[in-house]
Protein backbone atom coordinates (compact mmCIF):
# COMPACT_ATOMS: atom_id res chain seq x y z
CA UNK A 1 0.00 0.00 0.00
CA UNK A 2 3.00 2.21 0.85
CA UNK A 3 4.47 1.67 -2.51
CA UNK A 4 0.88 2.53 -4.07
CA UNK A 5 1.00 6.14 -2.33
CA UNK A 6 4.94 6.97 -3.30
CA UNK A 7 4.25 6.03 -7.27
CA UNK A 8 0.65 8.55 -7.13
CA UNK A 9 3.14 11.40 -5.25
CA UNK A 10 5.62 10.56 -7.88
CA UNK A 11 3.10 11.19 -10.54
CA UNK A 12 1.23 14.47 -8.74
CA UNK A 13 5.32 15.36 -8.93
CA UNK A 14 5.56 15.19 -12.41
CA UNK A 15 2.04 16.74 -12.81
CA UNK A 16 2.63 19.50 -11.03
CA UNK A 17 6.29 20.33 -12.63
CA UNK A 18 4.81 19.96 -16.06
CA UNK A 19 2.18 22.62 -14.55
CA UNK A 20 4.52 25.10 -13.59
CA UNK A 21 7.20 24.74 -16.80
CA UNK A 22 4.42 24.94 -19.21
CA UNK A 23 2.92 27.74 -17.93
CA UNK A 24 6.17 29.63 -17.48
CA UNK A 25 7.36 28.45 -20.96
CA UNK A 26 3.89 29.76 -22.49
CA UNK A 27 3.91 33.08 -21.03
CA UNK A 28 7.22 33.82 -22.07
CA UNK A 29 6.50 32.79 -25.79
CA UNK A 30 3.49 34.71 -26.03
CA UNK A 31 5.53 37.81 -24.15
CA UNK A 32 7.94 36.71 -27.01
CA UNK A 33 5.44 36.86 -29.87
CA UNK A 34 4.00 39.95 -28.97
CA UNK A 35 7.19 41.64 -29.06
CA UNK A 36 8.24 40.32 -32.50
CA UNK A 37 4.96 41.00 -34.13
CA UNK A 38 4.07 44.82 -35.27
CA UNK A 39 0.50 44.13 -34.30
CA UNK A 40 -1.33 44.33 -30.75
CA UNK A 41 -2.55 40.14 -31.08
CA UNK A 42 -4.68 41.16 -28.11
CA UNK A 43 -6.39 44.16 -29.08
CA UNK A 44 -7.07 42.47 -32.00
CA UNK A 45 -8.35 39.54 -30.47
CA UNK A 46 -10.42 41.75 -28.71
CA UNK A 47 -12.36 43.63 -31.81
CA UNK A 48 -13.46 39.95 -33.10
CA UNK A 49 -10.43 39.03 -35.39
CA UNK A 50 -10.76 35.32 -35.77
CA UNK A 51 -7.20 35.27 -37.67
CA UNK A 52 -5.34 36.15 -34.76
CA UNK A 53 -7.22 34.52 -31.85
CA UNK A 54 -6.43 30.89 -34.68
CA UNK A 55 -2.69 31.89 -34.55
CA UNK A 56 -2.24 32.68 -30.90
CA UNK A 57 -4.45 29.20 -30.48
CA UNK A 58 -2.26 27.44 -32.51
CA UNK A 59 1.03 29.15 -31.13
CA UNK A 60 -0.14 28.06 -27.55
CA UNK A 61 -1.32 24.31 -28.45
CA UNK A 62 2.05 23.71 -30.53
CA UNK A 63 3.84 24.42 -27.78
CA UNK A 64 1.89 22.71 -24.73
CA UNK A 65 2.88 19.42 -26.78
CA UNK A 66 6.46 20.21 -27.14
CA UNK A 67 6.59 20.73 -23.47
CA UNK A 68 4.28 18.39 -22.35
CA UNK A 69 6.48 15.51 -24.33
CA UNK A 70 9.13 16.94 -22.95
CA UNK A 71 8.77 16.98 -19.40
CA UNK A 72 6.77 13.74 -19.74
CA UNK A 73 8.84 10.88 -17.74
Amino acid sequence: MLHILEQYLITFGWALTGAISMAFALSILVKVFSWITPIDEWEEIKKGNLGVAIIIASIIIGTSLVIGLTVMP
